[in-house]
């Protein structure tokens, strides 16, 4: 059943076998195998009482969205439902993996430092939890600076006395007993520790920038032991740390240091809108790392051209084809490496476009589909399965996506190993813009990628919202862009001729190789990816809040403000003469050059 309320990967995915859609990395996100029940985000209008009378479960977040979890028989039934406006299932998350202080323009010792220090500041951090033992998160005391530690894989609440409770036992593991939530990879330790960590008892040396905040935290959950958090935990996690802040009546600055490279890249998906959100609520600044996609080899774009005469003759005799194409023909190279269990490719495109496409497997047998054929098709090449989903537009997105999901064969463990081949013909042209994505690098392997790549676009979904501070990394050492970092947009003229500079993505760079950061033992590493060069913007937030709001100079300073006080403050850096920059946005953080004279 199709319906233009859900989104693409979801129809697909409803119309897939459940045998098939285990063996697929995306397609069964969201299905719980045991209770058979679907969690799924909406964007509603009105009361969703009604559906709770037929067995859905409703936890309504803010702005008109809500997360259900919905009996697989009546997921048909809710798309019928008149205050259902469009569902999206949930896609998985990814963790984007010298003194970065001092290259920021925060240094020791010098006033500014001195002076700001994030005192009456909440910096939130969501990620994989926290090591709330270590020193860097206590106060001289020996207290907790953790305001609230919610964990979601625990499903519980510790508040500042509880966790100063178990810090009064004495040491770790007594501590841990009474209250249980560990950091498991250290990611959110790191980040929270360069974000708002005091140095421990190494001091300013070692310290965070909002060293003396409070801090929210939430462990972000997982729904498998062996699977990643998804982006309803994420919408959990946002709720709940903007109630918290308005209750508290704080400031506060949220660090998002994750992302996936499902979707249109363009801020148009339910959580990106939901972000955008979330961010008006309170006073609220919510900083996303931009992804290390940027080298990854999973990302190619580009543009095809038709003169005029050729699109009137392909729009006269489009339904002869007969092989010869007056345009240009694009051929998409594909290295699928050794031992590839699963693969999904979007292939974004404008509506108004129409291609022939052509996927050709490594023994050279092939299919054809005409993009303006929408539904799903089902292939099979060689020893591969291909479950290919022509979508249309949805009331909040104008792109059209084609998706392809490979899937070993039933009996087989493995797709075919070697280069598969996408043929774009073109058959009616207005923009001729195209984008292909693969997952994202953690969950396939570095011999499978595009051949002749683009790094730009790269950007992770969803620090293409718009409202948030995007933060790319960049080598403090030798002053230059790290090329993991996820880039911007890939024509220029598409940045200059929007009527706002909202779609200006990254906005600034931070420290992001050979980070100093806390482990989850006590100690400190050097840490590498925009997941550590996003704390530091997330912390210079919540100084230029504390400077404007809780000492009383701008009581305004928060949101889109304090994303302009950033971008105006950021210096240059080398091998980028013109500003906003795909790779660096408008420049290196420099706090102390943001700050209003």
């Amino acid at each position: 059943m199709d319906t233009q309320k859900n989104e693409n990967i979801l129809n697909l995915a409803l119309q897939t076998p459940p045998e098939e859609r285990e063996r697929s990395l995306e397609l069964d996100v969201g299905f719980d195998r045991q209770e058979k029940t679907w969690e799924v985000i909406v964007k509603y209008h009105g009361s969703l009482q009604s559906l709770t009378e037929w067995g859905i479960v409703v936890e309504e977040m803010i702005a008109g969205y809500a997360i259900l979890t919905v009996p697989e028989s009546k997921m048909e039934r809710l798309s019928e439902e008149e205050q259902i406006e469009y569902v999206e299932k949930p896609k998985r998350l990814f963790f984007s993996d010298l003194s970065g202080n001092s290259a920021s323009c925060f240094t020791p010792g010098s006033q500014i430092y001195e002076e700001l220090t994030g005192k009456g500041v909440l910096v939130a951090v969501i990620d994989s939890g926290i090591s709330y033992y270590n020193r860097d998160f206590r106060r001289p005391d020996g207290t907790t600076r953790i305001y609230s530690l919610w964990d979601q894989v625990i499903g519980r609440e510790y508040s500042q006395e509880e966790i100063n409770t178990a810090l009064a036992a004495g040491s770790r593991q007594a501590a841990e007993q009474i209250v249980p939530s560990i950091d498991t990879s250290g990611h959110g330790t790191a980040v929270a520790g360069i974000a708002a960590g005091n140095g421990g008892d190494r001091g300013a040396a070692y310290a965070g920038v909002a060293r003396e905040s409070d801090i929210l935290v939430v462990r972000l959950g997982s729904p498998r032991t062996d699977s990643f958090p998804r982006t309803t935990e994420l919408m959990r996690a946002l709720t709940y740390v903007v109630k918290k802040a308005v209750e508290l009546r704080m400031p506060v600055a949220v660090n998002l240091s994750f992302g996936n490279t499902y979707g249109a890249h363009n801020g148009s998906s339910l959580l990106e809108r939901f972000i955008d959100n979330v961010s008006e609520i309170g006073r609220t600044v919510i900083c996303v790392g931009s992804g290390n996609e940027g080298a990854s080899g999973g990302h190619l774009g580009g543009s095809l051209r038709l003169d005029a005469s050729a699109n009137q003759e392909v729009t006269e005799s489009v339904n002869r084809v007969d092989g010869n194409y007056p345009g240009q023909e694009r051929r998409i190279e594909m290295t699928v490496g050794a031992y590839e269990t699963g693969l999904n490719v979007q292939l974004w495109k404008e509506y108004t476009d129409r291609y022939l496409v052509t996927v050709l497997s490594p023994s050279g047998e092939r299919f054809q589909v005409d993009t303006d054929q929408p539904g799903k098709q089902v292939y099979q090449l060689q020893q591969t399965r291909i479950l290919l989903y022509n979508g249309e537009p949805a009331p909040y997105m104008t792109a059209q996506e084609i998706y392809f999901d490979f899937l070993p064969v039933e009996g087989n463990r493995y797709l075919n190993q070697g280069v598969w081949t996408f043929e774009i013909f073109p058959l009616h042209i207005t923009t001729g813009n195209y984008s292909f994505y693969l997952p994202s690098e953690t969950v396939r392997s570095t011999d499978t990628r595009f051949i002749r790549t683009t790094p730009d676009v790269t950007l992770t979904i969803p620090s293409t919202s718009s409202r948030v501070i995007t933060v790319g990394a960049y080598d403090p050492v030798y002053e230059s862009y790290a090329d993991f970092s996820g880039r911007g947009y890939l024509y220029q003229e598409q940045v200059n001729s929007r009527t706002s500079d909202t779609y200006v993505k990254p906005d600034l760079v931070a420290p992001g190789v050979g980070v100093m950061a806390p482990d989850r033992n006590g100690g400190y590493v050097p840490v590498t990816g925009t997941s550590f060069a996003t704390p530091f913007v997330t912390g210079a937030a919540a100084l230029l809040m504390q400077w404007g709001i809780v000492m009383g100079n701008d009581p305004y300073l928060y949101g889109e403000k304090v994303k302009a006080y950033l971008r105006k403050g950021a210096k240059p850096i080398r091998g980028v003469a013109e500003y906003p920059d795909s790779k660096a946005g408008y420049g290196a953080l420099c706090v102390e050059d943001s700050l209003p004279r």
